[in-house]
């Protein structure tokens, strides 16, 4: 028999009432459960010891709650609303028109759905098996779709009005895991033959933005208001908390909360007038509200505190070592099959095996294209690791990443101060960083060190350090580059 069980409590577009979540709060309580925390589909998630099981779904079934025990078979419909005016206004998308699809999607889906905006990088593009995500032509969206169990994603053909996202979810989902259709053309085919859309060609493919993820913790002003990001390192927020800032929001008359895929809670609206008062809450709880930025840069798995505690791990190094984490996200990956988002992904694997049975396990780390955590192109950068090398090897990744971000910020200054370029096909010799792979390239020199482009590799001054990570002279090594 198992002592605990996990229900899963989904919220539509991570978006919840405080009254319904005071609701839902109160009855775990009254189950004994202390704690709660949320997932990466920004759902609700608890645990309860089996002694309590059959009260609280009793008291679920009465207040007509739906929920999931130990199963995700209805996975939850995630969206960038939580950072809607909040990170980024002025597109045709708002509020009105995510409501509009929440409401079109009027049954239980059984794939993941997820609704983005175009022009954001909070939230992730394509984790989702239907991936609706907002065209530069107004109410009308891309699809991307991953068949269940599969990795491959393909475009839908059309774009999609947004009132006709449930009907066209529904019938996909129908014609995938009802009809077994699972081929791009087949399944396109299967849909269309059927009904009819308000649609338009889909010329183009999406556009991915360049990926910044916003602090998202703390007091922040928008406009007249401010909203409040919660983010708890351990991932667990504490029910008495969480039911006063719910009695907070209708005290103020704040209509929702938003759950994030971060694993945290996003108050909007606040006004300035009340701020006193919310202040008053965090304090009361000892709620601290300034983790450091790389921190809060990471996704791991529900469920599973292993991730959290690699998390950890990890960040401690960065905090002794100041490293430099700007652009880049994390996700910690220790089941095969699981789902996170990360421009950078550890990834658990057993090395010894018996049967069912892993004795020994060791982490493979990649990067995604472009370091791009939207990318489905994954690069592996080391195999084989130990937790302990964990922590060294992605310094080295994150250099390699400022590294790259270095050269396309100087390109343009190197072309415009460079001595003419050899011929096309020509090769060179060029001296490359060993940690982070910074080149030194007499052409273009090293007008951040103060070094004229021409400058000969050997005339360097011995003191010449790598200008990403200081690796001295005498360590870059000479590499043949051929001229484009």
């Amino acid at each position: 028999m198992r002592d605990y069980y996990t229900l899963k409590f989904n919220l539509p577009a991570g978006i919840i009432s405080p009254g319904s979540l005071q609701t839902l709060l109160g009855l775990a309580y009254t189950a004994n459960i202390r704690q709660v925390r949320f997932g990466a589909r920004q759902q609700l998630l608890m645990t309860a010891h089996y002694e309590d099981m059959r009260f609280l779904e009793k008291d679920l079934k009465q207040q007509q709650i739906p929920y999931e025990v130990n199963t995700d078979q209805y996975p939850n419909i995630i969206s960038s609303y939580c950072g809607e005016e909040v990170f980024h206004t002025g597109t045709w998308l708002g509020e009105s028109e995510y409501h509009t699809v929440l409401d079109s999607l009027d049954y239980q889906p059984r794939l993941k759905i997820n609704l983005s905006d175009s022009d954001q990088s909070f939230t992730p593009f394509f984790t989702g098996n239907l991936n609706f995500i907002a065209s530069p032509e107004p109410h009308f969206w891309y699809v991307y779709v991953r068949p269940k169990q599969h990795n491959t994603l393909f475009k839908w053909p059309d774009l999609i009005y947004t009132n006709q996202i449930g009907r066209l979810a529904k019938a996909i989902e129908e014609a995938m895991l009802d009809e077994g259709h699972y081929g791009e053309d087949a399944l396109y085919k299967a849909v269309m033959d059927t009904q009819t859309f308000i649609r338009q060609p889909a010329t183009q493919d999406v556009a991915l933005p360049e990926f910044s993820l916003p602090y998202y913790e703390g007091f922040n002003r928008y406009g007249s208001r401010s909203w409040l990001g919660l983010y708890r390192r351990d991932e667990q927020f504490s029910i008495t908390f969480l039911q006063d800032i719910c009695s907070m929001c209708l005290k103020t008359r704040i209509g929702e909360l938003c759950i994030t895929p971060w694993k945290s809670l996003i108050i909007k609206g606040i006004e300035e007038k009340d701020r006193p008062m919310w202040s008053y809450v965090l304090g009361k709880h000892n709620i601290n509200v300034r983790h450091a930025a790389n921190e809060l840069a990471w996704q791991t798995e529900d469920h599973q505190d292993e991730g959290t505690a690699i998390k950890n791990y990890v960040n401690q190094y960065f905090q002794r070592h100041d490293t430099r984490t700007y652009g880049l996200c994390f996700g910690v990956q220790t089941r095969p099959k699981s789902e996170v988002f990360g421009s950078v992904l550890i990834r658990k694997r057993p090395l010894i095996c018996f049967g069912q049975l892993a004795l020994f396990s060791v982490y493979d780390l990649y990067f995604s294209e472009n370091f791009n955590p939207n990318s489905r192109t994954h690069f592996r950068f080391e195999k084989g690791l130990f937790k302990i090398h964990l922590p060294g090897q992605i310094e080295r990744l994150c250099r390699k990443f400022g590294s790259r971000r270095l050269g396309e910020t100087t390109e343009t200054m190197r072309l415009e101060n460079a001595e003419a370029p050899l011929a096309n096909g020509a090769s060179a010799t060029v001296y490359e960083c060993p940690n982070c792979f910074t080149v030194y390239d007499e052409q273009y020199g090293d007008l951040l060190s103060g070094i004229e482009a021409g400058k000969p590799f050997n005339q360097l001054p011995d003191e010449y350090v790598c200008p990403t990570c200081d690796t001295p002279k005498c360590d870059l090594k000479p590499v043949e580059m051929e001229r484009v």
